[in-house]
């Protein structure tokens, strides 16, 4: 699957040697088109980095250092080699925005010294659209391993941008919110800020900052502390007190990520997190199926139709309800989570949050045989089951589990209540995967923190939460149409979110009313179509109920989307306004759009297709009704060609989805 072709430009790993006696403070790395630099200098009280593009400041000089529980590494550092390399190697994601990928950059290593002879490697990567830095630990004598206590990453982003970014109550949180709006500085002070945020200066440059690769490490965190931005690492529960990560040589941090980009639809397109990211780690991977369907009846309430002939509840006749639903509708996967707030696994605590000592996910409740249900879907077509658990109920009974699971027939499961990035969950979430794909199961982290691109290292992880999303508006009314874009310009940067998407009952912001059961959406149905395209995920959940959906052509529509990406291109968008998004699977091309609260038009220009090629079009978009009833689409079926271009109307927290085949 992970065929590496290297293709070097330049002379490879060439040799500066004597850097400390000639080659003076400054080293760089330049992007391969020249218009990104990034600069390292070193003084007498350590390092720092600034950032450039074409000449103009992006990151002003920043400090930077590492402070470990028996010392610091910044004053007196110096270097002592530096050596530079093109890199230029394509490979492939099973699960990801691209099937095949680019990583094309230039490195630049600088090997760092401090007075007690202690060597640090500072790694820098400069690419077209962005520029990256970590610390690399090689094995030496003396120093076999280390206790970090601090990071210091200092961000002074050039000419007071204003940003897209969201505050954090604290270290253990689920890392949902909503995303605040202003000046960087207007940015409160001594607050937590998650990753990705992302800023836009008055010239129309867009700067998001983010983290990549983050293995055996803390996750890290912004916080704004005397005017300056800077890094904050999560403290380790166990020893809080003493170190933040802890570990052995060799090691490497985590990528420190600026994506740079003159127009906002280019940081939507990148791949520069999985390009930073190791490659694939599981062996075979053919039987990954992303941008696969399943159930979520949790969301709507676990509702059946009031002409059922049973009672419902944990039970076989509920879960064959929803199968039977499945079956006729192509939905891959059925869900089973449990009911009435409890889980469908042994726990005497009867508590999602929190299981008891004796939580098993590997012991079903005694009313649900999932032998009987797993068998019973197989016999209907359906791919298996999709489950979901506690992390520590799980965690407890890792292998036991998933050897049960496989026996079942269930293909993957949401793995719930993390609430944390420090280096121990990190690497109790890498242990999950690792055993997961062992048993051919994928991943939907949920109630976690934000990905890092390690879709690439384990495709098998196909999304993850860390937003604030559907699930809300069944208790409140904070997740509208302008917090999904906002949600597409930072924290859909980083990878795949996990959305509880499907609603099809619309409400106008006058007329919504939160309600746990049935829940209401502040969108238009045409919306809700467009965001299974914008956004990028990889598991569908069509989560309301099968009343609300069968008969429907618009969920005819959605039982279509196809199973996982090859392209994406973002065709138009504005932060905070609008996004429109193609993207392709084989030969076809869907297009979705989302829109904020002000009715408006965009024109959509079909250049992206084959010149020379007939296609055929079908849309479902708002209507000049929609604004009254945000359930009302309109439907239209044409041909287009690359030549085409077509003006579409979006309503009011409105959209609209199209599906091109040839």
């Amino acid at each position: 699957m992970m065929k590496i072709f290297p293709k070097y430009a330049a002379a490879i790993a060439l040799l500066l040697s004597g850097l400390s006696a000639t080659a003076g403070p400054r080293t760089e790395a330049v992007s391969p088109d020249g218009s990104l630099k990034l600069t390292v200098k070193l003084d007498g009280q350590g390092f720092a980095y600034s950032i450039s593009r074409n000449g103009k400041s992006v990151v002003d000089l920043s400090r930077l250092g590492l402070t470990f529980t028996d010392g610091g590494f910044s004053e007196g550092v110096r270097a002592v080699a530096v050596t530079t390399r093109r890199i230029d190697e394509a490979y492939t994601l099973p699960v990801g925005k691209h099937l095949e990928c680019r990583d094309f950059c230039n490195e630049t290593r600088i090997v760092l010294k401090n007075k007690d002879g202690r060597r640090i490697d500072m790694v820098c990567r400069a690419y077209d659209d962005a520029v990256a830095f970590r610390y690399e630990f090689p094995a030496q004598d003396g120093w076999n391993g280390f206790s970090l206590k601090e990071e210091k990453w200092e961000i002074r982003l050039a000419d007071d941008p204003d940003g897209i970014y969201m505050h954090m109550p604290g270290f253990i949180n689920s890392h949902e919110g909503l995303y605040e709006h202003g000046k960087l500085s207007a940015m409160d002070e001594n607050r937590l800020v998650d990753m990705p945020a992302t800023f836009t200066r008055a010239d129309g440059l867009n700067v998001a900052v983010t983290e990549a690769a983050v293995r055996k490490y803390a996750g890290m965190m912004l916080i704004r502390k005397g005017g300056v931005l800077q890094g904050i690492l999560s403290p380790r529960l166990d020893i809080p007190e003493v170190a933040v990560v802890v570990g052995e040589f060799p090691h490497k941090t985590p990528w420190r990520v600026f994506q740079i980009t003159p127009r906002a639809g280019q940081l939507l397109e990148s791949d520069i997190l999985t390009s930073l990211n190791d490659p694939c780690e599981i062996g075979d991977v053919s039987w990954l199926k992303p941008g696969i369907k399943s159930t979520f009846s949790w969301w709507n309430g676990n509702m059946v139709s009031d002409t059922v002939q049973f009672s419902p509840g944990n039970n076989f006749e509920t879960n064959k309800y929803y199968i039977d639903f499945c079956a006729r509708n192509g939905i891959n996967l059925h869900d089973i989570y449990g009911y009435a707030e409890t889980p469908w696994y042994k726990d005497s605590n009867f508590n999602f949050g929190w299981p008891g000592d004796d939580a098993d996910p590997s012991k079903p409740i005694r009313t649900l045989d999932m032998q009987r249900i797993g068998d019973y879907a197989k016999s209907q077509g359906l791919d298996g089951l999709h489950v979901w658990v506690h992390w520590l109920a799980l965690y407890r009974h890792l292998e036991e589990a998933f050897t049960a699971f496989e026996k079942w027939g269930v293909k993957g499961m949401m793995v719930d209540f993390m609430d944390r990035d420090d280096q121990q969950m990190i690497e109790i979430q890498e242990e999950i995967l690792q055993a997961a794909a062992r048993h051919h199961l994928f991943i939907q982290f949920h109630g976690a923190c934000k990905p890092s691109g390690l879709v690439r290292t384990y495709p098998n992880e196909f999304t993850r939460e860390g937003t604030l999303n559907y699930e809300n508006l069944k208790w409140n009314a904070l997740v509208t149409a302008d917090h999904d874009l906002d949600i597409a310009f930072t924290r859909n940067l980083a990878g795949p979110a996990d959305y509880h998407m499907g609603g099809f009952r619309s409400k106008t912001r006058d007329a919504f009313r939160h309600q746990y059961v049935n829940p209401y959406v502040l969108s238009t149905r045409s919306h809700m179509l467009g965001m299974y395209i914008v956004l990028e995920n990889y598991l569908n959940l069509f989560c309301d109920t099968p009343m609300a959906y069968e008969h429907k052509p618009e969920f005819e529509f959605m039982t279509t989307l196809p199973y996982g990406w090859h392209e994406v291109k973002v065709l138009d968008g504005r932060l905070r306004q609008y996004l429109a998004v193609a993207r392709r699977s084989g030969d076809e091309w869907w297009v979705g759009a989302i829109n904020n609260r002000d009715p408006r038009s965009i024109e959509i220009d079909f250049s992206f297709l084959d010149k020379g090629t007939e296609y055929n079009m079908e849309m479902y978009y708002d209507g000049a009704h929609s604004n009254v009833d945000p359930n009302f689409t309109q439907h239209l079926v044409q041909k287009v060609d690359s030549e085409s271009r077509i003006t579409v109307p979006m309503a009011m927290d409105g959209g609209f989805a199209i599906k091109i085949t040839k």
